[in-house]
């Protein structure tokens, strides 16, 4: 899988990784053949997707924050249920995420996995916008342009081949002909790659623009946005010609949306403050420097000086988060409260307005629960935190952030059974969420439940891809003190189902390289070092130290 991600970066460098893209009005489109389904089934695309995603969810640039997540999701499936033949003939689950970087892109993965630099969430200056980025994307995903780039790949690797036996024809009239033989068929190769690349996103566009309308988003934020992203790459874009680039020039889709969008009725649409807010906390956790963080405390001063009250409470809510991540939570929540007073505030006397009346907002909600849980030694705080908690639970039950903060501050106020009862529902209920195996693992721990605790980190682990890290902790827990004659049992089972699944991956490729490095004495050592490790003193050593660990990270988090 990681080869055929390697050849698709080679292949397809601008056509999965498009920024923003031009819509245009398409027919119902085809869906594909048996071709592509031979080349990449919709099961191992996805598989293909998920692997990419564990190498990214380990990366310190992914942006592992609870509101972002839970926005971009709601926001990436709202679109897709706007357009049900959006999910294409594979009927690919979406997620979408952010990664911190400081361009203006986004990318998809095989599989139904979408990306948002968090350069082109500041950038996006309403949802409008930001609609026409994720369309474009969930057009590449729906009509599985990766698995078509490998069959087109496929097709053109027999150019080049091609071009070698007649180049070694043409070296009896000299060795320059020869060479320019094989040099037009490695770029007749190339060219086709990219008229493929166009092809793709021409499509994607079309695909896009068809959810974006759908979904009742204004079309005329695709221009404005082009023209910032123009601005934006034009040190670069410009030097390339025409018939080099894989996807339209910029100036041309500009002039494509423009006259796309005359055939269109006006729509005007306004941006929830969820929004506005997860830019606020995007911009905090872009950089974190402290050049960046008072770079982001200029932004938020200047952004409540406007009169517009969305940007008056993003500014405010920006100031405490950025208190947050400083430390100062006082300051948080005395900036939280007047970010909460400005968007409740209702219109002056005799002023007309047709918003209806702010819902409760459950990033505000999860912010006051954040601030609190910041503050471990005040008993006072935590026990308000865990009725904040308790309450959102209840008001917000499918908010996968609000349910982690009921969990930890469940454990933090030390209701350890409660919690553990809690996060062993939560893990039967959404069995691909690591974090709720941490915070049940963390439960354990407080416990004194060794075994337990292992099982769970194990979980975890094999959630985020590192099944050697999960046996390794299966192996803790068969030694622990506590392990049941049940626990045994579960770690037996579990254990020789990720032994397969690990042989699996290895493939013979992989088990003959294991087989030499098992011989070398390096390898010897390092076995001798872990035998060491398992003793008992040490083994317990090391329990601890990961549950110690564990709770630092839940904390920092």
């Amino acid at each position: 899988m990681r080869a055929v991600a390697a050849a698709l970066l080679v292949a397809m460098p601008l056509a999965m990784a498009q920024d923003v893209l031009a819509p245009a009005k398409i027919p119902n489109l085809p869906a594909l053949g048996d071709t592509e389904r031979q080349d990449l089934s919709p099961l191992m695309e996805r598989k293909l997707g998920e692997e990419i995603m564990r190498d990214i969810r380990r990366d310190h640039d992914f942006l592992d924050d609870g509101p972002i997540l839970e926005y971009l999701n709601n926001f990436g499936n709202s679109l897709v249920a706007a357009r049900p033949g959006a999910r294409g003939e594979a009927n690919f689950d979406y997620f979408f995420f952010a990664v911190r970087d400081p361009q203006l892109n986004a990318f998809a993965l095989p599989g139904g996995f979408i990306a948002v630099h968090s350069a082109l969430l500041l950038a996006a200056q309403s949802e409008s916008e930001l609609a026409s980025v994720l369309g474009h994307e969930i057009g590449h995903v729906a009509q599985r342009h990766i698995a078509r780039s490998i069959g087109q790949q496929k097709q053109d690797a027999l150019i080049p081949l091609a071009a070698m036996i007649l180049a070694a024809l043409a070296s009896k009239a000299g060795g320059d002909a020869a060479l320019g033989v094989f040099s037009a068929g490695q770029g007749l190769a190339i060219q086709r790659q990219l008229n493929f690349g166009r092809d793709a996103e021409r499509e994607a566009d079309r695909i896009g623009f068809q959810i974006m309308g759908a979904a009742g988003y204004d079309t005329s934020g695709m221009v404005a946005f082009f023209q910032r992203m123009q601005t934006a790459t034009r040190n670069y874009s410009d030097l390339v010609p025409a018939y080099l680039q894989s996807h339209p020039l910029t100036t041309e889709r500009i002039a494509d949306i423009q006259a796309r969008i005359r055939e269109q009725p006006y729509k005007q649409r306004q941006d929830s403050l969820d929004f506005y807010l997860v830019r606020s906390r995007a911009r905090v956790l872009q950089d974190s420097s402290s050049n960046g963080l008072a770079e982001a405390r200029t932004f938020f001063e200047s952004q409540m000086k406007q009169e517009n009250r969305q940007q008056v409470t993003a500014g405010q809510y920006g100031m405490a988060f950025l208190s947050l991540k400083k430390g100062e939570t006082a300051n948080a929540q005395a900036w939280l409260d007047k970010a909460r007073a400005t968007f409740d505030k209702p219109p002056a006397a005799g002023t007309f307005s047709a918003a209806p009346r702010p819902a409760p907002d459950s990033i505000f909600v999860s912010t006051s629960i954040e601030i609190k849980l910041a503050q471990p030694d005040d008993k006072a705080m935590i026990e308000k935190a865990l009725a904040e908690a308790e309450a959102a639970h209840l008001q917000f039950p499918l908010s996968r952030g609000i349910a982690h903060q009921y969990g930890e501050a469940l454990i933090a106020a030390g209701k350890l059974e409660q919690a553990a009862t809690y996060l062993r529902d939560q893990v039967q209920l959404y069995r691909e969420d690591p974090d709720a195996y941490d915070l049940l693992a963390q439960a354990y721990s407080k416990q004194g439940k060794l075994a337990l605790q292992h099982i769970a980190l194990a979980e975890s682990y094999v959630l985020q891809g590192g099944v050697l890290s999960a046996l390794d902790q299966l192996s803790y827990a068969r030694k622990a003190p506590d392990a049941s004659f049940y626990d045994q049992a579960v770690i037996d089972a579990r254990e020789r189902e990720l032994q397969a699944r690990r042989r699996e991956e290895l493939g013979e490729k992989g088990k003959k390289d294991l087989r030499e490095a098992e011989s070398r004495p390096a390898f010897k050592a390092e076995m001798r070092h872990s035998a060491e490790e398992t003793t008992p003193a040490n083994r317990f050593d090391r329990m601890r130290q990961d549950a110690d660990s564990l709770t630092k990270g839940r904390q920092v988090r």
